[in-house]
């Protein structure tokens, strides 16, 4: 999507549904022919007919249904199908199973229904595909209980993933009719997952469109503002790239080259996401676009022509060392290819340019199923085939809690990759942020857990010591290391974190032998039996999770027995005490609690004003003030936390704690002042920081809590914490400061805590 599809999406609203029966039917029977065209070439006998046949058990299993737009439901799943088709690349039965993908959840068609017609390798991936519907333990999300289903099905068939981020990529294009609040839990859980997981497949051009599509959502004022200034810039960024391209393109078809070669806009999220990390406005980000070029070399060729195209680009243009990659010599383990560069283009600005294959542009546009395509007949050590089994592995610790193992896989699977070397200069992919610990783990879960140290480049380092790309390292080992809790805080993947939590486990396990022995006695000495309906009655009575976690506790010493003498003994068994009573004020708060909490998702919670009634705080991560879009998140123990739609940690609770979320809204009470903070940079001049106080204290009356000024090399860097009443109090102190001469840019505090 360029800048003038972005700003015409911006702007467009949902267009009303309002189709006769007979044009529902011809606009279905044109979207299924339009799917059979991009099937064409795929086609071997038979083909076709089970197509038709999916086609026609969709049809009349969704016949009565109706999306929120109020077209017939059965143009989502050939929606689905034609994604999986045009945008993925994948084949005739991958088209089946996203034509069948909701008739097992929502429609009377079973499972057995599709393999009795079809055959059970299409009936296992729509099983795969199909939503849990049994009730899910209300202190875990549901989301993540159907995300570790479907990556199970994953390890067997990666088709499954595919179609499903076929299914959410349809959804995101189609959320303009749901409410908001729905909006942002789906657009949430994509940002969150879908979007990182599209990328670890290689759908790199799916990744950008769901990123851009929650952005649209979760941050509307500046998705339209990037969108409109990319609309707005694009003739002036096509000049530019005319100017920089036409040099190479004289070189490299005189030197005989086939080759593409053009400039793309960056994606708006991506964009967006350089504004906030380096602080700077939309007109600094000198990287709006990428140069690709893309050769049509054959494959023994490949590599070598993209080196000597490297050459001819650095001829011409500056290169910038730093900004080198080269992933040719290290594919990712996704399997993307490609050189990129950074070079000095003319009028002193920086371009990246990706140089690649056609081959290689197939896989990074087209991810795994290009992969699988190229892959036939190669002896090639599959890279992908190495990550399932990685995600077998980990899957097969059951024990995990569903939004752990969803933050462990985001941050081991999901996350950009280092590559390092063991000392005989074997490669291995790691994770971002992975530390030598979890370089062990990744030999053996043996050496993990007897290691103390390592050699980096043979320099030692304690075991928490971060890795870097190109890092060569030997680990050091002890018979008497065994894993603590606190290797947990810098293990990152999840194999390391499930090695050190069984290894925690066991230990505990045996402390808690002796636990066990003292209450045996124990027990035994007051005439009660040591039974499983006593051990029971202690784990409630001490309000432990395990009769394991009781044994522990007492072995420690942090359940103390000397309570076991309020206890009755009936027979052998003991007789729970009766619980104190409550005062009554407690009793009453207790009631409260309960009644102000159990909000439905659509209610309104309005506070601001009458705080006595609704008990609140605003949370420190983005600290909201009246006019922010904000949302409620009850926390157990904790209370309702007012956040920002737009605070750092928004979409991983709207994703896992969906249930836990209630829509707010700000009361007008231009009474109480609140926290904010503004960043501030400009020209380090005599009397700036006069001009700065006396718009915020004389002119807007404004009260100030701190101000720090930084000065060097010519400008100034300072941070101004404000008490304001509302959102358009600080827009306007925000325009107001900005208007004065020398101030470069004034922005809000995002993601750091105001005290």
């Amino acid at each position: 999507m360029d800048a003038t599809q972005q700003i015409a999406a911006v702007d467009a609203l949902p267009p009303k549904y309002n189709l006769t029966e007979e044009q529902e039917r011809k606009e279905i029977l044109r979207q299924y022919r339009q799917l059979l065209r991009s099937l064409r070439s795929n086609f071997k006998s038979g083909d076709k007919g089970l197509v038709r046949t999916a086609f026609e058990m969709a049809v009349n299993a969704h016949k009565t249904m109706r999306r929120k737009s109020g077209e017939p439901y059965i143009l989502h799943p050939i929606a689905v199908a034609r994604i999986c088709t045009e945008e993925i690349g994948l084949g005739i039965r991958s088209t089946i199973c996203a034509l069948l993908h909701d008739t097992v959840e929502d429609t009377d068609i079973t499972l057995e229904d599709i393999e009795r017609e079809f055959g059970s390798e299409i009936a296992k991936i729509v099983d795969g595909l199909t939503k849990i519907s049994n009730v899910i333990d209300p202190n875990t999300s549901a989301q993540a209980e159907n995300f570790k289903k479907i990556l199970l099905t994953l390890t067997d068939d990666p088709r499954v993933i595919l179609i499903k981020l076929a299914d959410r990529l349809h959804n995101m294009r189609t959320l303009d009719y749901m409410k908001k609040e729905k909006q942002l839990k789906i657009a949430s859980e994509t940002i969150w997952v879908y979007a990182p997981l599209a990328h670890r497949m290689g759908l790199y051009n799916i990744k950008t469109e769901l990123e851009d599509l929650a952005m649209k959502y979760m941050e509307p004022e500046a998705y339209k503002d990037i969108a409109r200034k990319l609309a707005d810039t694009k003739r002036e960024r096509s000049r530019y790239i005319n100017e920089f391209i036409k040099p190479l393109k004289e070189k490299l078809s005189t030197l005989g080259f086939d080759f593409d070669i053009y400039g793309r806009p960056k994606s708006i999220h991506s964009i967006w996401n350089k504004i906030k990390k380096k602080g700077v406005a939309f007109e600094e980000v000198y990287d709006l676009f990428a140069i690709r070029i893309i050769l049509n070399s054959p494959q023994e060729k490949e590599k070598a022509d993209c080196w000597s195209v490297y050459s001819i680009i650095t001829d011409q243009y500056l290169p910038s060392p730093e900004r080198m990659r080269d992933w040719l010599s290290n594919p990712k383990s996704n399997g993307y290819e490609a050189l990129h560069t950074t070079v000095m283009g003319p009028q002193g600005r920086w371009v990246e340019v990706q140089i690649r294959s056609k081959r290689m542009n197939e896989i990074a546009e087209k991810g795994l199923a290009a992969h699988f395509k190229y892959k036939e007949g190669s002896s090639d050590e599959d890279r992908f085939d190495k990550w399932f089994m990685q995600i077998r592995e980990v899957i097969g610790n059951q024990e995990a809690d569903s939004i752990d193992f969803l933050q462990d896989f985001k941050t081991s699977f999901l996350a950009e990759e280092i590559y390092v070397y063991t000392p005989k200069g074997d490669i291995k992919m790691m994770p971002v942020n992975s530390s030598a610990l979890d370089f062990a783990y990744s030999i053996h879960s043996a050496i993990g857990n007897k290691c103390i140290g390592a050699k980096i480049n043979h320099k030692l380092v304690p075991i928490s010591h971060k890795l870097k790309s190109g890092d060569q390292i030997e680990i050091i080992t002890s018979q008497k290391q065994k894993p603590t809790e606190d290797w947990l805080n810098f293990a990152v993947t999840a194999k390391a974190k499930s090695k050190i939590k069984d290894a925690l486990r066991e230990e505990k396990r045996k402390v808690a032998d002796d636990g066990k022995y003292i209450l045996q006695r124990k027990l035994e000495g007051m005439g009660a039996a040591f039974s499983q309906y006593n051990i029971d009655e202690l784990v409630s009575y001490y309000k432990v999770q395990s009769q394991l976690d009781l044994f522990y506790n007492i072995a420690v010493k942090l359940n103390d027995l000397k309570e076991l003498k309020e206890f009755n003994v009936l027979g052998d068994k003991l007789e729970h005490p009766k619980p104190v009573q409550k005062p009554l004020t407690e009793v009453k708060a207790d009631i409260d609690a309960k009644q102000q909490y159990s909000k439905k998702d659509s209610e309104l919670i309005i506070f601001g004003e009458s705080s006595d009634k609704i008990m609140y705080t605003l949370a420190k991560c983005c600290n909201p003030i009246p006019g922010d879009d904000v949302f409620g998140f009850i926390r157990p123990g904790k209370g309702l936390i007012i956040h920002r739609i737009s605070c750092p940690n928004a979409p991983q609770m709207m994703a896992n704690y969906g249930e836990r979320i209630v829509k707010t809204k700000w009361a007008k009470n231009k009474e109480i002042s609140f926290l904010t903070g503004l960043k501030i940079v400009g020209l380090d001049d005599v009397g700036v920081i006069n001009k700065i106080t006396n718009v915020i204290s004389g002119e807007m009356r404004v009260n100030i809590s701190a101000l720090t000024i930084e000065s060097g090399e010519g400008l100034f860097k300072g941070t101004i914490k404000v008490f304001v009443h509302d959102k358009e109090e600080l827009n306007e102190l925000v325009d107001r400061l900005k208007k004065l001469n020398g101030i470069h840019t004034v922005e809000r505090f995002d993601a750091e805590e105001v005290k």
